[in-house]
């Protein structure tokens, strides 16, 4: 890509990857048709799909609309070369186990972005009366009948809360998960499963109650915008000083990022359903930044305001406290000329005037988009290599940064 050239235009955010992961996984649950609208087509959902598919569902991705035929299922194993693929195939242990009382997988893939123990996952449902046995690599978990009980995580796990949650929707009696994770995609799942006759409540608080149902039914569904995706552009926008408007976005998902734009000076203006930021100015340091769980700082966007940070006025300092690795990114942006020095969790960085394009390898998937953001404020040409991390996550990348103007290309 050829940086420092201006973005101008509008964008529609599509459907969460984060949120259409855990669906796809709970549409074993009805034993018949679900039709989810507003899917991204990204290598995740693509994995997803082809483990439903090896399970015995039918799959059909037409446009942005998923249809799953979960009627089929012929299979409770998903062997190690499909749960590599990615992260979120944990999901499909606690909604197999709920299906078929029993299911068997291997320890599951994703970016190399730290210890991601699923030590909670394991604890949750073995509570649930689900056994569970590791060996030779694969968990092996058996429920003669799964029953509700009152759970307590040791830390607001996404996955955990979610597995617990694809579970006990059909467990006897009822299921209490205290210390509940509140993003977002937990209160999308929530609708999703209540849209085909579950009856959770409380996701987006401390506590989620789930009350075990008989049985599910068909159900059609619209996903949630991608408030990552949104937020990735809003910072391209904000690195090369332009003017974007966003829609079918959520504004309060939003609300840590763009706490933090202004922080940096930037402006933005919010509707119903769009967000529009606009600056033609180097962007202010900001003093502290810390990575926590929603409705905090994302870290999934830690990254890409790093890089922001790299050419602010000023000294920045960004803390994760989400992931343990989560910063190798950073030695291919000071390859950039950025000036980051990073002790464990901490990385101290000091404001350069201007980034310089050079070639670049993304090492994960939000660490890439960091440095596509890098690039497209830099000087000369940056080549981002490893790309498939970043198509993990982004559709269409590339199309749509051209399209507000960003001098982009994808080699294939």
């Amino acid at each position: 890509m050829v940086g420092e050239n201006k973005l101008k235009g509008e964008l529609r955010i599509k459907g969460a990857k984060n949120s259409v992961l855990p669906i796809l996984a709970a549409t074993l649950l009805n034993k018949g048709i679900s039709i989810l609208h507003d899917c991204p087509a990204l290598k995740d959902v693509y994995s997803m799909i082809e483990i439903l598919k090896h399970l015995g569902c039918t799959v059909k991705f037409i446009g942005s609309d998923i249809i799953v035929d979960s009627s089929g299922i012929i299979d409770n194993h998903i062997p190690d070369e499909l749960m590599r693929t990615m992260r979120s195939s944990i999901f499909l242990m606690g909604a197999l186990v709920s299906r078929n009382n029993t299911a068997v997988i291997s320890f599951p893939g994703g970016c190399d972005i730290g210890h991601r123990p699923i030590d909670l996952h394991l604890k949750s449902l073995r509570k649930l009366s689900i056994m569970i046995k590791e060996s030779y690599g694969y968990i092996n978990c058996e429920s003669k009948r799964i029953k509700g009980c009152d759970i307590h995580l040791d830390i607001p796990s996404v996955g955990a809360t979610e597995n617990i949650m694809l579970a006990s929707v059909m467990a006897d009696g009822i299921t209490t998960i205290g210390n509940a994770a509140k993003e977002p995609e937990i209160e999308d799942l929530q609708k999703f499963l209540n849209s085909m006759g579950a009856k959770v409540s409380g996701a987006g608080s401390n506590t989620i109650v789930i009350e075990g149902v008989k049985s599910l039914h068909d159900v059609e569904y619209k996903i949630i915008p991608d408030r990552i995706v949104a937020g990735t552009y809003l910072i391209a926008a904000a690195m090369t000083s332009s003017e974007i408007v966003l829609t079918n976005v959520i504004k309060n998902h939003l609300e840590s990022l763009i706490s933090k734009l202004n922080e940096s000076g930037f402006a933005i203006k919010t509707g119903n359903d769009y967000i529009k930021l606009f600056s033609n100015k180097r962007p202010k340091a900001i003093d502290m930044i810390i990575t926590l769980p929603y409705p905090g700082f994302p870290t999934d966007l830690q990254a890409q305001m790093t890089s922001l940070l790299s050419i602010a006025e000023g000294t920045s300092i960004v803390t994760e406290t989400i992931f343990d690795n989560r910063f190798k990114y950073t030695e291919e942006l000071v390859r950039m000329g950025a000036d980051i020095k990073v002790d464990g969790r901490i990385a101290v960085i000091k404001g350069v005037k201007n980034l310089t394009g050079t070639s670049v390898v993304a090492r994960d998937l939000r660490g890439g988009a960091a440095l596509v953001i890098a690039g497209l404020g830099a000087s000369g040409i940056t080549i981002v290599e490893d790309i498939e991390h970043i198509n993990r996550g982004y559709e269409n990348f590339d199309e749509n940064l051209r399209s507000i103007g960003a001098n982009i290309e994808k080699m294939m």
